[in-house]
C-alpha cells in the first residue's frame, strides 16, 4: 500500500487553480505512494484549502493505520501476533469483510494473504525470475480461509501476513470524498494515483477530463474519457514487471501458483458508482488472464483494456 520513503518523505500541500476545469481548485499532495490531488469547485481558495488539508489528513490517516510498514499500525499487530488473535475495531473489520468478499467472488484469486510472495517477485528492472523451490516453500502461507475471523478477533496463522494494498487506496478515495461532501455540496473529484471518484461535474456540458495512462509512455495518455459522476479505478502492470528470455511477466501474480496471470492485460480500468467497486472489478478482470475482457462484459460495466 505504501513505501518506507514515502511515510519518511515530509508532506507539503499545494493549491492552485485549474487551467482545465472553469472555477476549479486543485490541491496536491503525496500519501500512499502516489500524488494525489483533489479538484473542487468552490469560489472561496480558504474553503478550498481547508477541504485540502482535511482530505490529505484522511489520506495520510488510512496510509498510517493500514500500512505493512508502520510499526504501529493494526497490519503489522496481525501479522507478527504469533497466531494470536487481534482484535479489530469497525473500520479495520469493514475492510477484512470486503477481503473476504473478493477472495469469494474470486475464487481465492483475490487474496490479501498473498502479499508475501515479494519474498520472491521483486519485479526491479534488475531482478530475475525467482527459483520454483523459494515460491514452492511461500505457497503455505498464503489462503485466506486459513485465517480465523470471529468479529472483532482476526487471527493469522503464525507466519502468515496480510496486505490491504489491494484495496486500501480505493478505500480512501472513497471515504475522502465522503468527507468532503459533508463539509461543502459542490462538484469535487478526487484522485489518488489515478484512482478516482467524483459527486457530479459542473454541468452535463462541462464534465470532468480524465486520462487513461498509456503503457508506452507515463506521461501521456492513451484515452481521454468523459466523466459526470462515479469512479474510475485501474489495475495493470505497466510499471511493474520484469523480462526474462523475451517473455514479459506482470506483477499481478496468482496466489495459487505463486506465478504472474499467464495473457494478463497490460492496464485495466472501470467505471463504477464506487471506486472501491470499480477496484474490485479492475482486479478481477486482472486475474482472468485473457478472459478479461468477457468477465467485464458479463459484469454490464463500462472498462477500458489496454494488452
Amino acid at each position: 500500500m505504501v513505501n518506507a520513503s514515502v511515510i519518511d518523505r515530509p508532506r507539503h500541500l499545494s493549491m492552485q487553480m485549474s487551467s482545465h476545469q472553469v472555477n476549479c481548485w486543485v490541491g496536491e499532495f503525496d500519501a500512499m505512494a502516489s500524488p494525489c490531488e483533489v479538484l473542487m469547485a468552490v469560489d472561496d481558495r480558504a474553503q478550498a484549502e481547508e477541504l485540502l488539508k482535511l482530505a490529505s489528513k484522511e489520506a495520510w490517516r488510512i496510509e498510517q493505520k493500514f500500512s505493512r510498514y508502520r510499526q504501529d499500525g493494526i497490519i503489522p499487530r496481525i501479522n507478527n501476533n504469533n497466531g494470536k488473535p487481534v482484535i479489530v475495531d469497525d473500520e479495520t473489520a469493514q475492510l477484512i469483510n470486503f477481503a473476504y468478499q473478493c477472495y469469494g467472488l474470486s475464487d481465492g484469486l483475490f487474496d490479501v494473504t498473498s502479499g508475501i510472495l515479494r519474498k520472491a517477485w521483486s519485479f526491479k528492472p534488475d531482478s530475475e525470475l525467482p527459483e520454483q523451490h523459494l515460491i514452492k516453500s511461500l505457497l503455505p502461507f498464503i489462503g485466506l480461509e486459513k485465517a480465523r475471523w470471529d468479529a472483532p478477533e482476526f487471527a493469522l496463522p503464525s507466519g502468515m501476513q496480510i496486505d490491504f494494498g489491494g484495496i486500501g487506496k480505493e478505500y480512501a478515495v472513497d471515504r475522502t470524498l465522503k468527507l468532503l461532501l459533508a463539509i461543502v455540496d459542490a462538484p469535487m473529484l478526487v484522485n489518488f494515483g489515478g484512482d478516482i471518484v467524483c459527486n457530479r461535474a459542473f454541468s452535463e456540458e462541462k464534465p470532468w477530463l480524465v486520462g487513461i495512462e498509456s503503457p508506452a509512455d507515463q506521461c501521456e495518455a492513451a484515452e481521454f474519457l468523459e466523466v459526470r459522476t462515479g469512479a474510475l479505478a485501474t489495475s495493470g502492470s505497466t510499471q511493474r514487471y520484469l523480462v526474462d528470455r523475451g517473455k514479459r511477466y506482470g506483477h499481478v501474480l496468482n496466489p495459487t501458483t505463486g506465478w504472474p496471470i499467464e495473457q494478463s492485460p497490460l492496464s485495466v480500468t472501470v467505471a463504477a458508482t464506487s471506486c472501491t467497486q470499480a477496484g474490485m472489478l479492475a482486479t478481477f478482470a486482472m486475474l482472468k488472464g485473457k478472459d478479461a475482457e468477457a468477465f467485464l462484459e458479463q459484469q454490464g460495466v463500462r472498462f477500458w483494456v489496454i494488452r
